[in-house]
């Protein structure tokens, strides 16, 4: 069976990431479809919608949109039907949900998300943490961190370190090295939330046989050996039974899908942190 292709249009007055992560859930649902995909972040003026109408009127397809511009949005509209383009204010239903339930309306404001307050610096402040804390860098101060991710090689810890810090946790990771003993400070954390990963040791073999094929290294060695890895891994899950930290198995979860579960475990420690 073929692929079929559509030419899918994003169109913000921001960056354009609610539109891009709702269209691609969306559209992950639809077996042997696909989009062709066309962005087009900060529309803000008349001049810059200009543009896009240009591209929607040489590639019409599916239209979805966030522009609190009432004048901006209508322009839009009015191409899409001339070109025959379904189209969708993606954020309208919720807006006109809200506005019903508070008995208030909304006021324009493209962008406002991502207003530079307090929880934005948070961010940047995570993002620096982490990055100052990867593969086990700077172990003296751990439990500054919100979240410590600790596992054997390739079970996506930096990844998603990265990703909780762009949630605005302060994450540091530590592998777990054959020989190697962690950090005596792991053991003796107070504060922040310790989680083990793992996977299977087939997952882990093939991703580091992956590994030394893109550096061009000799995988005649016990870092891909199924017993070495399975091994590894035991002595990990013995670790974290041993210091009652959660463990979180990453064979068929995405970064994003890890993440959350993490996120929901610090939210439920820090509930019960707040009330003891």
């Amino acid at each position: 069976m073929g692929r079929s292709y559509f030419h899918l249009h994003l169109v913000s007055d921001s960056t354009g990431e609610t539109l891009i992560t709702v269209a691609r859930a969306v559209v992950a649902q639809y077996e042997g479809v696909a989009a062709i995909e066309h962005v087009y972040p900060l529309v803000r003026s008349t001049t810059q919608l200009e543009r896009v109408i240009h591209e929607i009127e040489t590639a019409p397809g599916i239209v979805l949109y966030t522009l609190v511009e009432q004048e901006l949005a209508s322009r839009l509209e009015e191409v899409c039907r001339a070109t025959g383009s379904p189209h969708l204010s993606v954020l309208e239903p919720v807006h006109a949900l809200l506005s019903s339930y508070l008995g208030t309306h909304s006021t324009a404001r493209p962008g406002a998300q991502h207003m530079l307050n307090a929880e934005y610096f948070k961010r940047i402040d995570a993002m620096n943490f982490t990055l100052l804390h990867d593969d086990g860098h700077l172990p003296h101060d751990l439990d500054d961190a919100d979240v410590i991710l600790v596992g054997v090689s390739r079970t996506s810890k930096t990844p998603t370190s990265i990703y909780l810090a762009n949630r605005g946790l302060k994450t540091a990771n530590i592998p777990l090295v054959p020989g190697v003993p962690p950090p005596a400070v792991l053991e003796t954390a107070k504060t922040a939330l310790i989680v083990g990963l793992v996977a299977t040791p087939e997952r882990i073999v093939q991703i580091r046989q992956n590994r030394l094929l893109s550096l061009n290294a000799d995988d005649d060695t016990s870092y891909v050996d199924r017993e070495a890895v399975a091994e590894e891994l035991a002595a990990s899950r013995r670790l974290f039974a041993r210091n009652g930290w959660p463990v979180i198995d990453v064979t068929r979860r995405s970064i994003e899908e890890t993440a959350a579960a993490i996120i929901d475990l610090h939210r439920d420690r820090r509930q019960r942190l707040s009330t003891s």
